[in-house]
């Protein structure tokens, strides 16, 4: 009997070593295949002057006790030439405080009007495009005020493969989403019925992208942040966790970001403890200081940089940031929508 016990859990020691080696080598080699190289980059279309400038961003080391920062880019690839580099689709940034455990989400409007090291002035979605993602992570830190020490880069096809990796969403659709496209044969036209769903991936893809309603990109970057969050919750699920080697392997084709494997091993671990329940999730910039101006005949949005700095400067920090400074927030500042009135 002694002897059968001791065999048994000899066997489940055994288990547990090749189930802990299978997990282990299954992240590495993820890790290994989507960090950004020359040879693999999905920005291979970079021209070596857009490089140059692009290159001159150094991101900040993380060293693990410090707040960090990263960058979301989901990019349109549909109808790209060999080796053109897309423009971002959808801006966010995650934020993490690894004392708190306090996280972040913000979703940048695509059109806002900004400034583009070395390229002047243009919509903060170009940024990707014509210096890749070293260029948008400047220009994001440049406005946000903030250091973005990482960035990952995924297109529809890479959405999709994660929303049914994890085994879709369930999820509230607020209203009847409808839309047809022609452009690509139909593949991404919008067809969502009002109420409770399963969102797999296509599905959820029609929701984050859904625009064609009177609050247009302001209500997209709402439901994009609200898709994350639940994305986010589910990861931290035990399934999830077990299907992790699965869920790996069926996105890694689609990811390109600057994080080594060590960095990606401490965000993990991070991004696994963090507070979803409580996480802050805010559009930037905010509708309250949102400034509407005309740019050779086009509207653009803009906004007061120093302004901005201080409004998430003050979320971070846990003030209401639209109270005078010093006041705390009270019960933590929630996501909002451009319903009002914007500035001219």
């Amino acid at each position: 009997m002694a002897r059968t016990i001791k065999w048994f859990f000899i066997s489940l020691l055994l288990l547990l070593l090749a189930g802990i080696g299978y997990f282990t080598y299954s992240f590495v080699q993820f890790a290994n295949n989507i960090q950004s190289r020359p040879e693999t980059t999905k920005f291979g279309g970079l021209t070596p002057q857009q490089l140059s400038m692009s290159d001159s961003y150094i991101p900040p080391k993380w060293e693990g006790n410090s707040r960090v920062n990263i960058l979301i880019l989901g990019g349109d690839s549909r109808g790209l030439k060999k080796n053109e580099v897309p423009r971002s689709d959808s801006i966010m940034v995650a934020s993490i405080d690894p004392v708190t455990k306090k996280a972040y989400l913000f979703s940048i409007l695509r059109d806002t009007y900004v400034k583009i090291p070395g390229h002047g002035e243009d919509r903060i979605n170009t940024a990707l495009a014509i210096g890749g993602p070293n260029l948008a992570m400047r220009t994001v830190s440049d406005l946000l005020g903030i250091p973005i020490q990482y960035f990952f880069y995924t297109d529809f096809k890479g959405f999709i493969a994660l929303t049914d990796a994890i085994g879709g969403i369930d999820l509230e659709v607020e209203k009847d989403m409808k839309y047809r496209d022609s452009e690509d044969g139909h593949e991404y036209d919008i067809d969502l019925k009002k109420g409770m769903q399963h969102l797999d991936g296509k599905m959820a893809l029609q929701y984050v992208r859904f625009r064609h309603d009177a609050m247009s990109d302001f209500s997209r970057t709402e439901r994009q942040r609200k898709f994350l969050q639940a994305v986010a919750q589910k990861m931290q699920t035990t399934g999830s966790l077990v299907r992790l080697p699965n869920i790996l392997k069926s996105i890694d084709p689609y990811l390109e970001t600057n994080l080594t494997t060590t960095d990606m091993l401490k965000l993990g671990t991070l991004a696994f403890e963090a507070k979803t329940e409580g996480m802050v999730s805010q559009q930037i910039p905010p509708s309250e200081l949102l400034i509407e101006k005309r740019v050779g005949g086009a509207e653009v949005l803009s906004v007061n940089r120093t302004k901005l700095q201080n409004y998430v400067k003050a979320l971070l920090e846990g003030r209401d940031p639209l109270a005078p400074a010093g006041k705390p927030a009270e019960g933590g500042h929630k996501s909002t929508t451009a319903t009002a009135p914007v500035k001219k």
